[in-house]
């Protein structure tokens, strides 16, 4: 009768080269995993950031002067520049610097910003009303991700990273 050491080290014998065919054969599988986590935790991180810049956008508005002048254009940025639609497009290019974009149509992103008109409706919270601003920032993902997706599953990113934000000016 084999000892039970004789009888571990036969076994062992015949399992030569296993763990290293098993590890060859989950390597694979975990390096897709590991890069599809951070290609999708750096697209969340730019949609938040995506978000941000029109809110800073928006707020930055608030703060500049509306001139008479401003109010009556209805170009968008960039066709049109007034304090209030250019304060805000500095702060989206603040808010995305470390991404290396700014609303003056380089890098695919794209920048609406209305220059201030007579708010309708709820968004007035006044009789007397007062000037909305809307900032739009949007991104092509899917066309032009930031980092390469994973090989075959690229149709899970969304096609375009789109934020609005408005606020009253009075």
């Amino acid at each position: 009768m084999d000892s039970w050491g004789a009888l571990a080290c036969r076994r062992r014998r015949g399992e030569d080269g296993a763990a290293a065919v098993e590890f060859a054969l989950l390597v694979p599988v975990i390096c897709l995993v590991v890069f599809a986590t951070i290609s999708y935790a750096y697209m969340f991180s730019f949609r938040q950031a995506l978000s941000q810049a029109a809110a800073e956008g928006a707020r930055a508005s608030v703060g500049a002067t509306v001139s008479g002048s401003c109010a009556a254009t209805a170009a968008s940025y960039p066709a049109a520049t007034c304090p209030a639609q250019a304060a805000a497009a500095a702060a989206v290019a603040r808010s995305l610097d470390g991404y290396g974009m700014t609303c003056n149509g380089t890098a695919h992103l794209t920048c609406a910003i209305t220059p201030p008109t007579a708010c309708a409706g709820a968004a007035s919270g006044s009789p007397s009303g007062g000037q909305c601003v809307t900032v739009t920032v949007s991104y092509p993902y899917r066309d032009h991700d930031l980092l390469p997706s994973v090989p075959g599953i690229g149709f899970t990113l969304p096609e375009t990273l789109r934020f609005s934000s408005t606020v009253v000016v009075r």
